[in-house]
């Protein structure tokens, strides 16, 4: 069930982002904001923690900004996986990272509140 949910958070933030920054982020239409919202979550759950352990010096030097650079590469190689999703240049791959990344946290927390309530 919380894959599914994050899954559709992530691809309505995708969506709604492409049309708030339509100069730096595309997304041509919902299936293909549905398979990168996949995609993600596939490299997440396998090439996000090898990056993590390879980058934790620069993360901690960074005081943990290092990791939206970790999520900028992931969701550049998303974009060379999926059509129809991309980004006009690595700063905006970064902007998006740090804004899905808030997002993410917020409604995954208030998800996790809502569960442990009932």
């Amino acid at each position: 069930m919380r894959f599914i949910v994050r899954l559709a958070i992530n691809m309505l933030s995708f969506l709604l982002l492409s049309m708030i920054f339509p100069t730096g982020f595309r997304v041509d239409n919902w299936v293909a904001a549905l398979l990168a919202a996949f995609v993600l979550s596939i490299l997440n759950t396998i090439i996000k923690p090898i990056l993590t352990i390879l980058t934790l010096p620069l993360t901690i030097l960074t005081f943990g900004f290092f990791a939206i650079v970790v999520n900028a590469i992931l969701l550049e190689v998303t974009a060379d996986i999926v059509g129809g999703f991309d980004f006009s240049s690595f700063g905006w791959a970064m902007l998006i990272a740090f804004i899905i990344s808030i997002i993410n946290t917020l409604l995954t927390n208030d998800l996790h509140v809502q569960v442990e309530r009932h």
